[in-house]
């Protein structure tokens, strides 16, 4: 059993909040970790599976049948199937305000299930379940998680030739059967050419006009399908920072795809050979270091990129407890330099302290409070 870094976030919110939502890309861990929280909480625990016709059909007269567990924690898991479900949790949690009473599963964000924001704000507390994290794996080989992704399946598969398989297969589930589950119609051959689309532009600046003439598409739809992707914790999009200054700033989004794995699988890349001979080596670097430092961050910080028309950049930024900006810049080299635009960005955020991020060992300072580091000592950022 892999611990994950939200566990004890969840078992605080659980003694603090009648309804506690855990939300996630599908096959992240999320039903593992709950089953996991149960046992430690050592409450009398009531397991709903939406995805099971059995299930469903207890939940005829959803009313009814939870009454009957007043004093258990219902753990209610694929939520997203049955929105319908949200007004009569509010209302049991009106009845009986108690802590602990509802433990929510879902493969999309709140906002993206019909009823669910309006219904139970106020009384709902949600954290999101990420793929492994490189602290929650063996740390010292991140290789490993960065060509399979953190995906537990596809991370803990025998070999890459499997990992590589089962991510091909979670893509082709994911198209055609939990997207239409979400009411969503679109063809799926078309949703998953902009997802390699994606693939190819990972780390790039948004540009819908440019996807939709490749796709024959309008830029409102491209635009669609990077929400739904977003929504269901698929993309990333890194929204730039906009500060202050007499400098013209970029205002378009970076697209990440969350998962290296996937993002892999889409460029077909299966071993970690063909991942170091291939352009996109730096960016899918680049992305994966970012989601390693989300990760560890408090959860609703603020992170952002910075690029202004000029040509002053910065890969990653955060904004501290002194509400200032730390800055982070991801090198995939042994020997990363800093280019002129780094520098001019760090001196247009008035930074006291960056780091640069490289698949290196050593730690060491390379010029005004500026630190390079190896992944094993991403934690040092958060201290800042």
């Amino acid at each position: 059993m892999i611990k994950r870094l939200i566990h004890h976030n969840l078992l605080n919110s659980l003694k603090n909040y009648p309804v506690v939502g855990i939300l996630g890309s599908r096959q992240v861990g999320k039903t593992t970790l709950a089953k996991t929280i149960q046992a430690i909480t050592g409450k009398e625990a009531i397991y709903l599976d939406l995805e099971l016709p059995s299930d469903i059909n207890k939940l005829q007269d959803a009313e009814l049948y939870l009454r009957q567990f007043e004093k258990s924690l219902v753990i209610i898991d694929e939520i997203q199937r049955m929105p319908s479900l949200f007004p009569l949790l509010r209302a049991l949690v009106d009845i009986n305000r108690t802590a602990g009473r509802f433990l929510i599963l879902g493969s999309a964000s709140p906002d993206f299930i019909r009823h669910s924001s309006e219904s139970i704000a106020g009384r709902v507390i949600y954290h999101e379940l990420t793929p492994l994290n490189y602290f929650e794996t063996d740390t010292g080989k991140y290789q490993k998680l960065l060509l399979r992704g953190g995906y537990p399946n596809s991370y803990l598969a025998k070999n890459d030739e499997e990992s590589f398989i089962w991510r091909e297969s979670y893509i082709k589930t994911f198209l055609e059967m939990d997207i239409p589950q979400l009411e969503i119609r679109i063809p799926s051959l078309q949703l998953r050419r902009f997802w390699t689309m994606l693939a190819h532009s990972h780390g790039q600046l948004w540009n819908a006009s440019k996807i939709a003439a490749s796709l024959g598409i309008t830029a409102p739809t491209v635009r669609r399908y990077l929400d739904i992707l977003e929504s269901t914790f698929i993309v990333r999009q890194l929204q730039p920072y906009h500060v202050n200054t007499k400098k013209r700033l970029i205002k378009a989004p970076k697209v990440y795809i969350r998962d290296s794995g996937l993002n892999h699988a889409l460029l077909r890349i299966k071993t970690f050979d063909d991942l170091t001979g291939h352009p996109c080596a730096g960016a899918s670097w680049e992305g994966f270091v970012i989601e390693q430092i989300v990760a560890l961050l408090p959860e609703s910080s603020p992170y952002y990129f910075y690029r202004t028309n000029a040509g002053a950049e910065i890969d990653f930024l955060y904004i501290n407890q002194q509400n200032r900006p730390v800055v982070v810049e991801i090198k995939y080299s042994l020997s990363p330099v800093l280019s002129k635009g780094f520098w001019n960005a760090y001196e247009d955020l008035q930074c006291k302290q960056g780091y640069v991020v490289y698949p290196g060992r050593e730690t060491y300072p390379i010029g005004k409070n500026v630190t390079v580091l190896p992944l094993i000592e991403l934690k040092k950022i958060l201290n800042t």
